[in-house]
């Protein structure tokens, strides 16, 4: 970010926005451009422990000046620098358990040079929470090949290959090394998030786009290797960490939302999450976790890794009707039925959880854990036009759209599988109508939410833009809804909040700054009931978006107006990449093909967008099959 841009008030975290990231899902590897590690938030961590925080090169006492880095995928990054005559590179990938760093020194000068080679590796076994709150790191200690470092609790970490060499290399000569660092945590009982058995599911015929705009060819790549990057496991279960390098972990919304985004990959990550998530579904009331039968988790950490919640918290308003809702979608997008069937024991407990909200769901836990339970979660994420913070138990109004979608959704798919459904049927239209009654203002559209006291929360918000598709809106209401959130768009994205509120700020978390899936979900609802010029228009934000971050989209960035010749504003202690803003990758393909999978007849229909030329998509996985479409700017697509 440029000297004269300033730090976003609120801004929760050290800047990353300039890093560069290898992602193999729980490790990662930050680090400035040069790449060398000597402070601030970069390192090498793996299970939420910062492994190597220290990693320079230096020959004859002098680090090299840098000249490019260059990203080669999620999980690799290739630095080149040169002293006088030797050209130095660094090839750093990242590993499940670690990473590796080949360095090679070649000599392009036209006499011999001689010259004393070292690096300088150590490890000071920071908390990545601790690092996230800017607390001061741990005392360093060095690294040293072959030999073991062991933390207080149990955490090892192992650095192998050589690190200091004298060398005389002639004209054309080269001297490479190969720095390996493993790490292994302590074994603890209960979650742990664990690296994937194998490659991802569609990796031998990966989503890939073809199209006349390179720039969406890329952003799609980018999207799906950083899917793949994300992927963790438990008990064999795929599911997507929310994002490096804060959150490698399970968290229940975001997971369910990347999965649903990222359909078009396949069935595997849908169905892997919603099992993992069954496991730890809620059996009882617990005050301290907010555990209640049936309850979703909102955020799952292993023992080793404390934070200020609970290991496992179950604090989401959102995440257990978003369970039955992707449930049901990954059984319309080909999900085996015997999966499906396995898992509607625990949709009945969501939705019986649905059901003990006899107005509206909303709220019901310490606001000193987390203030708000919906994905704006920040303290002041949930605001009225005046500026002033909604006092909770808050009903969201999205919440309200989740809720009827998992009821009627829910429905469908218990009767198919011979099981009662029509109560389900009921309380969702008793919603509708209360819903219809209490949120919508004067204004034409509908409040963010109902605070504690039942007064609408005003002021536009992208909110708005998840009721879209959910069935909770009559077709007036889904046209008035579409309308207004043109309002909201920066020409990147949507805008989480109006920029006529009084509490509006572009650089915030949730007041005004564009969130790449926020945007994707209303581009979706837009597509999915008839409006898709509007779904158009905010796929091409976020195309052009892309370039700007290196077509890894962020978790958020600025919500400034678009203005020719400028780029987005980051926001610097964003994640990226992040999993459900990889996952607009392929939501883009649902979107500018038109994809549609009949769960009848098994059989995937495209109807593409105009407007974005001729377009190829391969990778697409339904049901078993792996298909290709072929369009002609908006002409019916042929498999």
């Amino acid at each position: 970010m440029p000297a004269s841009t300033p730090r976003p008030v609120g801004a929760s975290g050290p800047e990353l926005h300039d890093h560069l990231t290898c992602v193999a899902a729980p490790a990662t590897w930050l680090s400035p451009p040069d790449g060398r590690l000597a402070g601030g938030p970069g390192g090498l961590y793996v299970a939420d422990r910062r492994v190597l925080s220290r990693l320079v090169v230096t020959l004859d006492g002098a680090e090299p000046e840098p000249r490019d880095a260059e990203t080669l995928g999620a999980d690799r990054v290739r630095f080149t620098a040169a002293r006088g005559a030797l050209a130095v590179e660094r090839v750093r990938t990242v590993r499940h358990d670690g990473g590796t760093e080949r360095i090679t020194m070649r000599n392009d000068g036209d006499g011999i040079a001689t010259v004393t080679f070292e690096v300088t590796a150590a490890a000071d076994l920071a908390q990545i929470s601790d690092v996230k709150a800017g607390d001061p790191p741990p005392p360093e200690t060095p690294l040293r090949d072959g030999a073991v470092l062991t933390g207080p609790d149990g955490y090892e970490v192992r650095l192998e290959g050589r690190t200091e060499a004298a060398l005389v290399l002639a004209p054309g000569d080269r001297f490479t090394t190969t720095l390996t660092v493993r790490a292994a945590p302590p074994p603890v009982p209960g979650f742990r998030p664990a690296p994937p058995d194998g490659p991802p599911p569609w990796a031998r015929t990966p989503l890939t786009v073809r199209s006349a705009d390179p720039r969406l060819d890329a952003l799609v790549a980018q999207g799906v290797a950083d899917l793949g990057a994300l992927l963790l496991a438990d008990e064999g279960d795929l599911y997507c960490a929310a994002g490096s390098p804060w959150y490698l972990t399970l968290f229940g919304r975001d997971a369910l939302w990347a999965a649903r985004l990222a359909l078009p990959l396949g069935h595997e990550p849908a169905a892997g999450t919603l099992r993992t998530l069954a496991r730890h579904q809620g059996t009882g009331h617990d005050p301290v976790t907010e555990e209640e039968p049936g309850k979703i988790p909102h955020e799952l950490r292993p023992a080793y890794a404390p934070g200020r919640l609970p290991p496992v918290y179950y604090g989401s308003v959102d995440a257990t009707a978003l369970f039955v809702v992707t449930l049901a979608e990954a059984w319309h997008w080909g999900m085996p039925a015997e999966e499906v069937e396995a898992l509607l024991p625990a949709a009945e407990r969501a939705l019986a959880w649905l059901g003990t909200f006899e107005e509206f769901v909303s709220y019901r836990g310490s606001a000193e854990r987390l203030p708000n339970q919906g994905w704006k979660d920040s303290s002041d994420g949930i605001q009225h036009l005046d500026g002033t913070c909604a006092t909770p138990p808050i009903a969201l109004s999205e919440v309200q759209a989740y809720a009827y979608q998992a009821a009627m959704l829910g429905a469908d798919l218990l009767e198919a599988y011979g099981r009662d459904g029509d109560r389900h049927r009921s309380w969702a239209r008793g919603l509708a109508a209360r819903f219809r009654a209490r949120f919508w203002l004067e204004e034409g559209y509908p409040a963010i939410a109902l605070d504690g006291t039942g007064a609408p929360v005003d002021g536009l918000a992208s909110n708005a833009g998840h009721l879209l598709g959910t069935g909770l809106l009559d077709r007036d209401e889904e046209a008035r809804v579409a309308r207004r959130l043109g309002e909201l768009n920066s020409g990147w994205g949507l805008r989480t909040l109006t920029a006529e509120a009084a509490g509006y700020d572009p650089l915030s978390y949730h007041r005004g700054s564009v969130w790449p899936h926020d945007t994707a979900i209303a581009m979706l609802g837009l597509s999915r009931t008839g409006h898709r010029e509007q779904a158009a228009e905010l796929a091409r934000g976020l195309i052009a978006v892309a370039p700007a971050f290196g077509h890894r989209l962020p978790e958020l960035f600025g919500g400034q107006a678009r203005r020719d010749g400028a780029a987005p504003v980051p926001y610097p202690p964003a994640c990226r990449p992040q999993a459900w803003s990889a996952a607009v990758s392929p939501a883009l393909v649902t979107v500018l093909f038109g994809l549609h999978r009949d769960a009848t007849t098994g059989q995937v229909s495209a109807t593409p967008l105009p407007g974005f030329g001729p377009m190829t998509v391969t990778g697409v996985r339904a049901g078993g099959r792996t298909l290709t479409f072929t369009t002609e700017d908006g002409a019916p697509a042929s498999d």
